[in-house]
């Protein structure tokens, strides 16, 4: 079987966490505490008839008092870098770690998920700031709490 690392990285509470949770346990909570340092988990997938191992990373938010080390990145098969629709600070954070990764280790596959689309209404950035950033495979909007959330991450990509 195959084993994939895939690192979800992005500002502090963007909801990393419940992303993984979501996929791995088919949970939601609204309580989570802030990750420290990083919390691993695991979830087998069949992509194209191949049984994949993921190994799935979720790393601490980044804020002003503490930055992504680097070194978790490492071996990394491709990466999810998560903002929250309401804080539009946190699409800036999670542009900005995409240039850091990349500068650290190398291109590595990429999405962006902008998390809390249950929450639209409160949204108060500009989409089209996404034409801005670096190239990603694909960009999509998840809201956790509903059942379709994470189900259409484009794995097939993964080599």
């Amino acid at each position: 079987m195959n084993k994939k690392k895939i690192c979800l990285v992005g500002a502090f509470a963007v909801g990393k966490t419940s992303l993984v949770q979501r996929y791995v346990h088919s949970i939601f909570s609204e309580k989570y505490h802030s990750t420290v340092g990083v919390k691993i988990d695991r979830k087998e997938v069949v992509v194209n008839g191949r049984r994949i191992d993921l190994i799935i990373w979720d790393l601490h938010g980044e804020d002003d008092f503490q930055s992504v080390r680097m070194s978790y990145l490492r071996g990394a098969s491709g990466c999810i870098y998560v903002a929250d629709g309401t804080r539009p600070a946190t699409l800036d954070t999670a542009l900005s770690l995409r240039y850091r990764v990349r500068e650290a280790v190398g291109p590595v596959p990429s999405i962006l998920a902008v998390n809390k689309c249950d929450l639209k209404s409160q949204w108060n950035w500009n989409p089209k700031k996404l034409n801005n950033g670096p190239p990603m495979a694909h960009r999509f909007c998840t809201p956790v709490p509903k059942r379709e959330s994470l189900w259409s991450l484009p794995l097939n990509n993964l080599q």
